[in-house]
């Protein structure tokens, strides 16, 4: 491959990385034929089913011909967005996402974030799959974020940006989600590098330092998405009995299933809950 086919380096700093989502952004919004987007949302592993019952389909392509993206290599990711519309508003959804551990740098991983942001989306909706640290969360149940704890050692910025993580998870949005469904837990999400789990020791310090829920994403998109000035909400499905795992070994087929199972019912919650938005 000569120089000049080298693909495009990741972008290294966080004005790089606005710049590319802005490229994504415009080439979005020509494909689309639309002015704006008003919420993004992410499907984590398994959730692709919800995008059938999220709201009425738009325009489907693949992300890769989009600036900056790159294909997914996790099981239950797809490589496509979606424009679509729920009620009035009209979302951008990525069907899947990148993680650091598929060897992609936090620019990469939160590239899709950006790019919805950038397309003028002002609520950030970021769903996921992960392990329940907590004897009263039951595989199949979804848990609305309230804030997390990025272990992964990187962040989505870099450079003098200094962002206030305080309230990542908007307070509106979960009021809007516990009111279309009042029976949803509330809980912290904590982000690991992966792609390994976590050994006996260190879910026990996890339980310690007050985590409910573990998995491999959403943070590093929180922090990305916060800094671009939209609101969050998180909404992991636990997939799997973390707690449990010495006595009940993690299957990822199995964990899977769960959530893809209970797919199309999400996609019903975050209809309403982007509508009444």
């Amino acid at each position: 491959m000569s120089e000049s086919e080298q693909p495009p380096q990741p972008p290294q700093t966080t004005g790089e990385a606005k710049r590319l989502a802005d490229s994504a952004a415009k080439e979005l919004l020509s494909r689309a034929g639309a002015d704006s987007f008003d919420a993004l949302v992410v499907l984590g592993s398994g959730w692709a089913g919800a995008v059938d019952t999220l709201g009425t389909p738009d325009i489907e392509f693949d992300a890769t011909e989009l600036p900056g993206f790159v294909a997914p290599g996790a099981e239950g990711h797809s490589g496509k967005v979606r424009s679509m519309w729920v009620g009035e508003k009209r979302v951008v959804v990525f069907m899947g996402r990148v993680h650091v551990y598929e060897g992609f740098g936090p620019m990469v991983a939160t590239h899709a974030v950006r790019t919805g942001i950038a397309a003028g989306a002002r609520i950030a909706v970021l769903t996921g799959s992960a392990g329940s640290l907590r004897t009263d969360y039951q595989p199949g149940q979804p848990v609305v974020l309230r804030d997390h704890v990025n272990l992964t050692s990187q962040s989505p910025l870099a450079g003098a940006d200094f962002v206030d993580l305080t309230q990542a998870y908007s307070e509106r949005l979960r009021q809007i989600i516990h009111g279309v469904d009042a029976s949803l837990a509330e809980g912290v999400y904590v982000s690991t590098t992966g792609p390994q789990l976590q050994t006996p020791a260190e879910l026990k310090v996890l339980r310690q330092a007050g985590a409910d829920v573990v998995g491999r994403s959403i943070a590093l998109e929180t922090i990305a998405a916060v800094e671009m000035g939209a609101e969050v909400l998180g909404l992991s499905m636990v997939s799997n009995d973390a707690v449990g795992a010495v006595l009940d070994p993690f299957e990822e087929d199995r964990a899977l299933e769960i959530v893809t199972q209970r797919a199309r019912r999400l996609g019903e919650l975050l209809n309403r809950v982007i509508a009444a938005a």
